[in-house]
């Protein structure tokens, strides 16, 4: 079990102010803790935190097994494969400030690091009749996006926030970074993504519901 202390530092260097939070990780197999330093702000913007977010989840916080993980890229390529943690480490790597929107009503605006889906898609090649992406996280929570607008927004697969490890509440190992999307396309603890032609794939809340589309500045619920 791992437990999180969360401690703020005002630290004062070369006559300036610098504010940082200090997360300290405590496993159980790991009795000595590992720390890493939260950062508040980037480029002039005030960040939200990791301890910001509501714990929503439909089934609960996934714990993942980061020694056992792989995941999977199917459906319309040319070669389906998988990656552990390791081998995807070696994949390219960006950071985008993002707000992540709940339709619950609350935001948070957050740095995140990761793969782009793009370079996943190229080391699979994907066929030429897909149109859509569908995401799945290892608890059978589901979500869709069109494939051109994953590519045209670059978006990525996240596993650092705020330059530290994704937390499991957030979806170690990875959350797809949805941006202009509600919270609801954000899906955590992601173990597959699934190149498709069902461009009326509906995911979990989107059967319930809500808007296929998710966009932020569009309707919350219906078709």
């Amino acid at each position: 079990m791992t437990r999180r202390v969360a401690l703020v530092l005002v630290v004062v260097a070369l006559g300036t102010l610098a504010v940082v939070a200090v997360s300290l990780a405590h496993d159980d197999d790991n009795p000595e803790g590992i720390q890493e330093v939260e950062i508040t702000e980037y480029q002039g913007q005030r960040l939200g935190s990791v301890d910001d977010f509501r714990e929503n989840s439909v089934f609960g916080v996934q714990e993942i097994d980061p020694l056992t993980y792989a995941l999977l890229v199917d459906g319309l390529v040319s070669q389906t494969d998988s990656w552990t943690l390791a081998e995807l480490s070696e994949f390219p790597r960006t950071s985008k400030l993002v707000s992540i929107d709940c339709v619950e009503g609350w935001s948070v605006k957050a740095l995140w690091e990761g793969i782009p889906l793009a370079a996943l898609f190229d080391a699979v090649d994907v066929s030429e009749g897909a149109n859509t992406v569908i995401f799945h996280a290892v608890d059978g929570y589901t979500t869709s996006l069109p494939l051109d607008f994953v590519l045209e927004r670059d978006l990525i697969i996240a596993d650092r926030i705020n330059e530290v490890v994704l937390p499991a509440a957030n979806g170690f190992p990875f959350q797809l970074v949805a941006e202009e999307k509600w919270g609801y396309k954000w899906i955590r603890w992601l173990t597959r993504i699934e190149l498709s032609d069902n461009a009326d794939y509906e995911g979990f809340w989107e059967r319930r519901g809500f808007n296929s589309d998710g966009f932020v500045n569009g309707p919350k619920f219906g078709p």
